[in-house]
């Protein structure tokens, strides 16, 4: 049985394509399509049900500094009302999970994770909690979420709530009021673009999703599902979990290194990480471009070298931006320099293909 957002009914009265996604039933597309809402995220302004992601409160005297310890990144630089991105990891230097960090006050934060790794998230944290003088909830299903991406989302939401929205700055958050109703508000997303995210109490999610439609009618507003959200995230180089993030790929080894603040103190994981980093880990993330329009590589595609395999694509698509194919693959580090040829086989031909740098599509400011 798949799980359903509220907004479950919302998206199948606009004919949407649902799919099995982590569990959960949700909408690939629309009538538009994948490319319409692709370009219409790029260039007007695009509205997604993240409601399925997953809020956990971690609140306590010892919170900043549980959580200093608990993830990589530097938690005692974050200001009030400030997000960084971060991650879960294991001692071998891998992920549990990645996640948004939201500072809410020196003793209580917000953390957004992965919708099909709530349960195993809010349980790795419980463990690690114990001994510490800190109170963690999961908040998830008490909390809707929707999502505006594109140039024209603060257009879209300004005229519905009490906050300036030109005073949140990229990676920031406030609280205020939607028509009145008290909400959270935070300036992040997963497609490269401009945007915001509404949090708000489950049960008014439709309502607010509804009243984004109305406002978003004047400026070409399109629903945009999960199709688009991939293609819009691999541009831009964002980080999926079971793709280029797992519990066997490391940080080091995804191209995060700008995530790990070895000089803070101790976190879980880093040991092996500083290692892997001082080392050179033996494998990496890059980018790459298909050198034949007809080939286009696709996710966990084998990469393979003088007939043996090398590597795999861990996400690749068609570039509705750039206007050809690419994608993201884990390879041995003596191939990651820009221009260096690979292959990727593909229904079992061996098809060309180049490094190039990332992100592939960068918004202008």
């Amino acid at each position: 049985m798949l799980k359903k957002t509220i907004l479950n009914a919302a998206h199948r009265a606009l004919n949407a394509r649902m799919v099995d996604f982590g569990g959960w039933d949700m909408p690939v597309q629309y009538p538009a399509g994948i490319l319409a809402e692709h370009h219409t995220v790029r260039t007007k302004v695009g509205l997604f049900d993240v409601s399925h992601m997953g809020e956990i409160r971690v609140k306590g005297p010892k919170a900043l500094d549980f959580l200093n310890w608990l993830t990589p990144n530097n938690v005692t630089t974050l200001k009030v009302n400030q997000i960084h991105y971060t991650g879960l990891l294991m001692e071998n230097g891998a992920f549990v999970d990645d996640l948004l960090l939201h500072k809410i006050s020196d003793t209580e934060f917000l953390l957004v994770v992965n919708a099909s790794n709530v349960d195993k998230d809010f349980a790795w944290i419980l463990e690690k909690a114990k001994g510490w003088d800190v109170a963690v909830t999961n908040e998830s299903d008490a909390t809707g979420q929707v999502a505006l991406q594109g140039p024209r989302s603060a257009a879209v939401l300004q005229p519905l709530v009490d906050i300036d929205l030109s005073q949140i700055k990229y990676y920031w958050f406030a609280f205020g009021t939607f028509k009145g109703m008290p909400v959270m508000i935070a300036r992040t997303g997963y497609t490269g673009e401009d945007g915001f995210e509404v949090y708000c109490p489950t049960e008014k999610t439709e309502w607010v999703w509804n009243e984004l439609m109305e406002s978003g009618k004047a400026h070409e507003l399109m629903p945009t599902g999960l199709g688009c959200r991939n293609t819009l995230r691999l541009e831009a180089k964002m980080a999926l979990y079971g793709h280029e993030i797992d519990d066997q790929i490391t940080a080091v080894e995804a191209d995060l290194n700008w995530i790990l603040k070895f000089q803070k103190g101790d976190f879980i994981g880093r040991e092996t990480l500083l290692k892997q980093k001082e080392n050179g880990p033996e494998r990496i993330l890059v980018g790459f471009r298909m050198l034949e329009k007809r080939d286009i590589a696709r996710d966990h595609f084998p990469v393979v070298m003088d007939g043996r395999q090398v590597g795999f694509v861990t996400s690749a698509a068609p570039s509705p931006t750039c206007g050809f194919n690419l994608g993201l693959a884990l390879v041995p580090s003596e191939l990651k320099e820009v221009g260096t040829r690979i292959q990727v086989e593909i229904r079992g031909k061996a098809c060309e293909a180049e490094i190039i740098p990332t992100p592939f599509y960068k918004r202008a400011k």
